[in-house]
């Protein structure tokens, strides 16, 4: 599956950086988030990736989704986000991703993000996590194993570039956090997985193709991503009384979570 993956995210990044080069503007979604024509080109890569090689697995995109195409989940499924970050996208930052995750009875079993304008690309599964070289080919040069970092007494965190809240600034005074780093998309999760920071707490709303395929990342690197009462970040939350079909809780992702 990974190697489905893997094929999907390069097309797609390449996809998304032609637009990158050429450069495009953004429309607005009904929750006024931005889409441009380079999210919507990249899911049709991985969607007809996916189809092709896993017929039978029903996959949530968030453009699909954003278009009224839906599909039903059962405890196994594809979450796709084809472009998370894309307003550092359209600023002409480089930290936007393609995300794929499988989901396996509520559990992020499996996931890729390729960061394209970065050359890099993360994945996991099963306990094994790796960082991706890629060249300007969007061939992989090089693979190397990555694990989250020993608990130390000077922890470093990560926040979101585009949805930090005064909540964030509570969580860092109340944990005694000597530094933190502001970046945009998935590669949170991923610098927690490959050891360069320890926690990302998030207090603004997610949904899961934002989260799946980084958060799958990182518990096979190690750490993991819990709620605020200290349960692990499900997936599949469909039929929420109190917000949207897939919408995510607060939760706080660890690299190596203190002992309590």
């Amino acid at each position: 599956m990974l190697e489905t993956f893997e094929r999907a995210a390069l097309q797609a990044g390449k996809a998304i950086m032609d637009v990158y080069r050429a450069g495009c503007t953004a429309a607005s979604k009904a929750d006024n988030s931005p889409v441009t024509i380079a999210d919507e080109e990249a899911e049709r890569i991985i969607l007809a990736h996916l189809h092709r090689d896993f017929p039978d697995i029903p996959v949530i995109a968030e453009e699909s989704v954003a278009a009224g195409i839906v599909p039903a989940v059962g405890s196994s499924f594809f979450l796709v986000d084809p472009l998370d970050g894309t307003r550092e996208f359209v600023d002409k930052r480089p930290e936007f991703t393609v995300n794929i995750a499988f989901i396996v009875d509520g559990h992020p079993a499996a996931g890729i993000v390729f960061a394209p304008a970065m050359g890099v690309a993360f994945l996991g599964e099963s306990g094994t996590a790796e960082k991706l070289h890629i060249g300007p080919d969007f061939r992989v040069e090089k693979r190397l194993p990555i694990n989250v970092r020993l608990a130390r007494a000077e922890r470093t965190a990560l926040a979101s570039r585009s949805h930090d809240s005064p909540r964030t600034a509570r969580f860092l005074a109340e944990q005694a956090i000597s530094e933190c780093r502001n970046i945009g998309s998935s590669l949170k999760f991923c610098l927690l997985a490959e050891g360069e920071a320890d926690v990302y707490p998030r207090f603004t709303r997610t949904m899961e193709w934002d989260t799946a395929a980084g958060d799958a990342i990182l518990r096979a690197a190690g750490g993991c991503t819990v709620t605020l009462d200290g349960r692990p970040l499900t997936y599949g939350k469909t039929r929420q009384t109190h917000d949207a079909d897939f919408a995510n809780p607060d939760f706080i992702s660890w690299g190596n979570p203190p002992r309590l």
